[in-house]
């Protein structure tokens, strides 16, 4: 243990007598500190008291409203509760590549600028930014206009009803999302790792400490009887080894994948050979990552949102069963119950496979491999291939959607089985401990490749060093 620990504070100090790379290191703390200093800057006009007592409510309200509200302050760091600037964050961006991603697999003309280099991946980009601001006004006037009409919950004004503060305040949050979607390009630029996933990173640990000591809180008075204080060290123990174990999974996921074995075929010219050879094509067992759990928790939400209306709907009706019906679905549709979890678990490998089926396209790679060449032994090029590749992506995409649907609901069965608060739970597993974890592998990974292009040892020496997640087959 302490060998790990010399070794680790040794490779920190090789990696800034590298000036190139403290420079990179420097500048992308630099960067992520103005981050969470703006994260605490309120929204011109706001009462920042009323918006507290809003959001006291709003946990109260139902579950589909407190879990969306707690998803998508996590992504922002916080800054939601506070109602700042960055109240939008960096998930309009998000948003915006997840939309062009999908729509570059279906629209042709965008298919054919992708296929153009880097000069088409520029363009690309630079509509997305355009979407971007788009669906951050739009954001931001739903937000603002809710604000605005949120007197309902609390009887402090929380936002004064007039057109000059509504466009100051949409204003000010689509110029935050802006600023932090170029903090992020330069980050990636001038830095060290994606600037984008360390801002959504660096977000979500900021929420970690409080998570922590709340989840403390709640966690040792059910499992330690007064007086006795032995159990409760372990009790800290115990949560403390769950995440390690967590953790590591996760770890060992994100990093796993399956080899496999490419042949070269042998080219002769003259009286020389050449090819023959054997290398591996890896395929990541989580291939789709996140966006699984995303698409199924924002889907999840709907229903605890319009429940609450539909059950008014049918205490108005005179037939009974419709009253029941209704009762019954706000009951199963809580976090904790079987009916709830099924579901989740279903949308989360449902997304797995269609997100694999859109990023990855057997029959692209086999018509790839067949021009270059190379094949996979015992299987005739072509559609053969391509067919084999399917069966093969069809296994493993099972195995890392049955590892998400696990990690998802980690934080569901820890609040209901141990009394945990739900907020404090969320950071036991589900989408922003994968985020964390994957973005921290990446950001190690690339600097100790800097390290390793200057004859400087890692941070693990003599046993191993983080390897990369390997490319993704297009």
């Amino acid at each position: 243990m302490f060998s790990l620990i010399s070794d680790f504070v040794s490779g920190l100090r090789n990696m800034f007598r590298i000036p190139e790379l403290r420079n990179k290191v420097i500048f992308t703390a630099l960067m992520l500190t103005v981050y969470r200093l703006g994260s605490y800057v309120p929204l011109p006009g706001v009462n920042t008291e009323a918006v507290g007592k809003l959001f006291e409510q709003l946990g109260k309200s139902g579950p589909g409203m407190a879990k969306l509200f707690q998803m998508v302050n996590m992504f922002a760091g916080g800054a939601v509760q506070r109602c700042t600037i960055f109240a939008l964050g960096i998930m309009p961006y998000i948003s915006a590549s997840i939309i062009f991603q999908l729509l570059t697999t279906v629209y042709q003309p965008l298919k054919k600028l992708s296929q153009e280099g880097e000069a088409g991946r520029k363009k690309i980009n630079q509509y997305t930014r355009y979407f971007t601001v788009g669906l951050s006004i739009f954001q931001a006037m739903f937000i603002t206009k809710w604000l605005a009409s949120s007197q309902s919950f609390i009887s402090e004004p929380i936002l004064p009803n007039n057109f000059f503060n509504y466009f100051l305040a949409v204003l000010a949050l689509t110029t935050g999302t802006t600023f932090l979607m170029w903090l992020g390009e330069q980050i990636t630029e001038k830095g060290i790792g994606n600037g984008i996933s360390l801002i959504i990173m660096i977000g979500i640990v900021a929420g970690m400490i409080p998570a922590i000591y709340s989840g403390l809180q709640d966690f040792v008075p059910v499992m330690v009887p007064e007086g006795d204080g032995g159990v409760g060290i372990a009790s800290i123990i115990g949560m403390v080894a769950l995440y390690v174990a967590i953790v590591a999974s996760i770890v060992l996921i994100t990093l796993g994948h399956r080899r496999i074995t490419v042949q070269q075929a042998k080219q002769t010219r003259g009286r020389k050979q050449w090819g023959g050879q054997r290398t591996y094509m890896p395929i990541r067992v989580n291939h789709a990552g996140v966006i699984p759990i995303i698409f199924a928790a924002s889907l999840m939400t709907f229903p605890g949102m319009i429940l609450p209306s539909l059950k008014q709907w049918a205490a108005a009706s005179t037939v009974w069963f419709i009253d029941s019906m209704m009762d019954y679905a706000g009951y199963a549709m809580q976090g904790t119950q079987f009916v709830y979890l099924f579901l989740y678990v279903m949308l989360i490998i449902f997304f797995c496979y269609f997100w694999t089926s859109i990023t990855f396209q057997p029959a692209e790679v086999a018509e790839r491999m067949k021009e270059y060449g190379s094949f996979l032994p015992g299987v005739r090029p072509g559609r053969r291939t391509a067919d084999t590749l399917e069966k093969i992506m069809e296994r493993i995409t099972l195995a890392g959607s049955v590892f998400l649907a696990t990690i998802a609901i980690c934080p569901m069965m820890l609040s209901a089985t141990l009394g945990m608060d739900q907020y404090a739970s969320y950071f036991y597993g589900g989408t922003g401990l994968l985020i964390v974890v994957g973005v921290a592998l990446d950001l190690v990974q690339k600097v100790e490749n800097q390290m390793l292009m200057r004859h400087y040892e890692g941070f693990m020496k003599g046993r191993g060093r983080v390897k990369g997640r390997g490319p993704r087959p297009r």
